[in-house]
């Protein structure tokens, strides 16, 4: 039996008239009553009784309107359980970013998407906003996340609701581990470790030209790290003191190291950017609309 013909077989049974069926599945008089008499043939039974105005069915015609209707269905379910796998998005989407504690946001839209569609594979890039905004520029990236201010006219954005602190991480037995907050004085003639995107080509961006006014080219800077982690451990070895932001190194009790903010504070926000008039796959684009509804970036 083929799925075809019962249809047939259930719209004749449904309109009580194989003119009425042939007209309702578009096909000729002729044609259904041939398919229906090779089902009757096929399956040895005689299905329908032929009225001058209508059709019935025998007991054998019920019995298989019941079996058909449940085939149908059947088929009909399973068709749309493999469309809507085929359907599911699904697909890459390519993050990239500094290291913030802000990144807790992107976490937590990928969360939610994850338990609707595992399908999406994320790719996270950590680089400067140089690096970030290349590739970015190129289509590397679907996304990056930038510490303002940040050039915005080749960008779209979404402000992330937190802002960054600034400061120091430095051993506990340092003298600055004694200081609640670190001024700009406590820093000079100190050997510090400073992110590559701090140096003068960066720094007016990032806001240190203002926070260190003339001072900045009077640190002793001994190291540039481009990883948080990295510049932990030279800050563990004694190398200098790391300037980085808050929350990226482990500063809890059981380390070695401790975190002392700048004063005055120094904060930066952070924008989630992708390119003006961006196509995006099916994947980023559920990505970013999850993104502009994710309640944090509400509030």
């Amino acid at each position: 039996m083929e799925i075809r013909v019962l249809k047939y077989f259930l719209a004749v049974a449904r309109e009580g008239s194989i003119t009425k069926a042939a007209n309702s599945l578009h096909l000729t008089q002729p044609t259904l009553t041939r398919q229906l008499q090779e089902l009757e043939r096929e399956l040895k039974q005689k299905l329908l009784i032929r009225g001058k105005h209508q059709v019935t069915l025998t007991a054998e015609g019920l019995i298989l309107r019941k079996r058909a209707q449940e085939i149908v269905d059947m088929v009909e379910k399973t068709e749309a359980e493999f469309k809507s796998i085929s359907d599911t998005i699904s697909g890459d989407i390519y993050i990239g970013g500094g290291e913030t504690d802000s990144m807790k946001y992107i976490a937590e839209v990928i969360k939610e998407l994850q338990l609707e569609y595992p399908g999406i594979k994320y790719h996270i890039y950590s680089g400067n906003a140089e690096d970030v905004m290349e590739k970015l520029d190129k289509g590397l990236l679907d996304f990056g996340v930038l510490i303002q201010p940040v050039e915005l006219s080749k960008y779209d954005s979404i402000e992330l609701p937190e802002k960054d602190v600034w400061g120091i991480i430095t051993r506990k037995d340092n003298q600055l581990a004694l200081k609640e907050k670190i001024t700009l004085q406590d820093l000079i003639n100190v050997p510090l470790l400073v992110s590559r995107q701090m140096s003068p080509k960066y720094s007016k961006a990032s806001g240190f030209l203002d926070w260190f006014g003339d001072e900045f080219d009077k640190l002793n800077i001994t190291a540039t790290y481009n990883l948080v982690y990295n510049a932990a451990i030279m800050v563990k070895a004694g190398i200098g003191n790391a300037i980085t932001l808050d929350k990226l190194a482990n500063t809890s009790e059981e380390s070695e190291l401790c975190f002392r903010p700048l004063y005055p504070k120094l904060e930066s926000g952070l924008d989630i950017v992708w390119k003006k008039n961006q196509v995006f796959s099916p994947a980023a684009k559920l990505f970013l609309s999850k993104l502009q509804n994710f309640q944090y970036l509400n509030d």
